[in-house]
């Protein structure tokens, strides 16, 4: 559970420090919140590789997250436009997550020991 409450936490501060890189364009504060965002971000990943979430899981969960979350968010704060087509392109991204981590759960040993047995 510790890990995907920091795997959450890393992504949420990834999208914010984006979120504010867009607004420190007008408001040059916002450079602050960019460096925190993104400085907790790296280390909360950091953090969840460390409590064991495999690599690739973790960092496409983090990526899919953030660009989904971004872009829908740039939508609602900026006005950036946002079309069905991407939304399809949000959609395969995640989907494809869901494949990776289903096929991480499939590759792990089974609680038994044994190598390659269904968990």
């Amino acid at each position: 559970m510790r890990k995907w409450l920091l795997l959450a936490t890393a992504i949420l501060l990834e999208v914010t420090a984006t979120l504010s890189l867009r607004g420190a364009i007008d408001h040059q504060a916002l450079y602050v919140l960019v460096a925190v965002g993104y400085l907790g971000s790296f280390t909360a990943l950091a953090l969840v590789l460390r409590a064991g979430l495999a690599l690739g899981v973790a960092y496409g969960i983090w990526g899919a997250c953030g660009v989904a979350l971004t872009a829908v968010l740039a939508t609602l704060f900026f006005g950036d436009p946002f079309s069905a087509v991407m939304g399809v392109g949000i959609a395969l991204v995640i989907a494809g997550v869901l494949c990776v981590e289903l096929g991480a759960q499939a590759a792990r040993p089974s609680r038994s020991g044994e190598e390659g047995a269904p968990s």
